[in-house]
């Protein structure tokens, strides 16, 4: 529904856009800029189900990827994409994690064993952006169309090198694939149904984990530029980009109802049994921050950075940009 027009001001809005201020919001549960503030809200999830839950397995993987993501891992430089960075592989970890407990509420057999390796497969999802120490041109941006490989290859080298087995390793694989935005769920080859419900949900927390982010909108201009780097798609601007996303909402909508089984159902479910709150909150958040779009679409083309105040990004944007200037 588009928002009623008195409900808009045509002074500048404040760092709070109006129509998501009503109400309850995600990051009024968990901190979401605190990577371990999410991974403790994870545990909590999951032991709510199994009290005996073993999450070591899954906080050693978190340890070594937000090192990764940090810089802090042997042979790799620190992440330097700018929206697909460390707070959104926590946020999709959350996602998944929600996701997971849902479906557990509604009468899905999901094995511990099976929940730990789905959460694994969502910290490693977007590793393949990370470049070598021996990389130095661009960012991680220019392997955003192979990013899937590359972090499953990562993914390998890990599971390698800790002793897990292979067959672990193609499960995990199996569900990282299943982010691929045009993937085939129905061509990958899944041992049991219950990977293929894991790998549906991984598919649906990658875009719940991104578009219900506060800050949505102005990310997307950070994808702008991912995508000019990585050669995606034939965007002219940044207000190009969040011009198309209004059919790009549509297209995920269709998705997740579609080749991803529909598994977003679980998630009032989650919300209602941990938050008694019977509202899924993350398709509210995406509907505010598309009401947003289209105002923002009908009444500001020009000045539409003037509008995007959440998070400084606008503000960091320029300040990237300005220091790649001066080292031209």
């Amino acid at each position: 529904m588009l928002p009623r027009s008195d409900m808009w001001k045509d002074s500048k809005m404040s760092e709070e856009h109006t129509p998501a201020a009503d109400g309850m919001q995600i990051p009024k549960l968990v901190d979401m800029e605190n990577p371990h503030a999410v991974l403790d809200e994870v545990r909590t999830i999951v032991c709510r189900t199994f009290p005996k839950f073993d999450f070591e397995p899954v906080e050693r993987v978190f340890t070594e990827v937000v090192g990764l993501f940090r810089g802090e891992c042997h042979g790799y430089g620190k992440c330097n994409t700018q929206y697909h960075d460390l707070k959104h592989t926590t946020d999709v970890l959350l996602a998944m994690a929600r996701l997971i407990h849902g479906a557990i509420l509604q009468g899905e057999t999901l094995s511990p064993k099976n929940i730990a390796l789905g959460l694994i497969s969502a910290l490693f999802h977007d590793t393949g952006y990370i470049q070598r120490w021996d990389d130095h041109s661009g960012t991680g941006a220019k392997y955003t169309l192979v990013h899937i490989r590359r972090s499953v290859e990562f993914m390998e080298r890990y599971f390698t090198q800790n002793g897990s087995s292979r067959t672990d390793f193609r499960h995990c694989a199996n569900m990282l694939h299943c982010t691929g935005f045009s993937a085939k769920i129905n061509e990958i080859r899944f041992e049991n149904g219950a990977f293929e419900q894991l790998g549906k949900m991984l598919g649906t927390a990658d875009l719940l984990g991104q578009m219900a982010d506060r800050a949505y909108l102005e990310r997307l201009l950070f994808l702008y530029y991912e995508f000019k780097e990585g050669q995606v798609g034939e965007y002219t601007s940044e207000f190009d980009l969040l011009r198309r996303t209004l059919g790009f909402c549509d297209t995920v909508k269709k998705r997740l109802g579609g080749e991803l089984g529909g598994v977003n159902r679980y998630m009032i479910s989650h919300f209602s049994n941990r938050w008694n709150i019977d509202r899924d909150l993350y398709e509210e958040a995406i509907e505010k921050n598309r009401d947003y779009l289209r105002y923002l679409l009908l009444n500001h083309k020009k000045e539409y950075r003037d509008y995007l105040k959440r998070g400084g990004v606008v503000e960091k944007l320029t300040a990237i940009r300005d220091a790649k200037t001066l080292l031209a």
